[in-house]
């Protein structure tokens, strides 16, 4: 790294200097979600994980997207799909989705979610990043949850707005659950 001469100066300094003009603009966003996204949202306030497959390619999108990306081709159907699958990834996370710190740690990772009568290796999404619940700092540090069966907790039906947050979190299946 190349060390410029000069001085350094203070953010006070830097307050001060002629033509510095600091303004925190008022403004108002509207985003829509398009109506792919739309279909998997309110998917999810129905309680169901929405997806869409390209017949071309055999490829399912979670959540769907209106054109395949590699045949370039509008996706033909949307599709249900199981809210079980496996943890890819997971972390300890002590930052709260909104930049506090946690008092207590949260788990989150990447679920990959199952795709039976598809194509093996059709899935190109990469999972939904989420909480996981149900799992130890144990089970991360070693490992242990990478690969882990897990399956959606949904807040209750009158909870439900068609946001992600509708799934509380992904939790280990347990004891012969299919």
């Amino acid at each position: 790294m190349v060390e410029l001469e000069g001085t350094k100066l203070s953010e006070k300094e830097i307050e001060t200097l002629p033509g510095v003009i600091y303004y925190k603009p008022f403004t108002r966003y509207k985003f829509t979600a398009g109506y792919a996204v739309s279909v998997f949202l309110e998917g999810l306030k129905r309680g169901k994980i929405v997806g869409s497959i390209c017949r071309r390619c055999g490829r399912v999108y979670v959540p769907p997207r209106s054109y395949c990306e590699y045949c370039l081709k509008p996706t033909d159907e949307f599709i249900e799909l199981p809210d079980r699958g496996e943890i890819s990834t997971a972390v300890i996370s002590y930052i709260s989705a909104k930049r506090g710190r946690l008092e207590k740690p949260e788990f989150v990772g990447v679920i990959r979610l199952e795709t039976p009568g598809y194509r093996e290796g059709s899935y190109e999404f990469a999972g939904l990043f989420h909480k996981i619940c149900g799992i130890t700092e144990e089970d991360v540090k070693t490992g242990k949850a990478i690969g882990m069966k897990v399956k959606a907790r949904w807040r209750p039906p009158e909870e439900r707005a068609g946001s992600i947050l509708d799934i509380e979190c992904f939790e280990p299946i347990g004891g012969g659950e299919d």
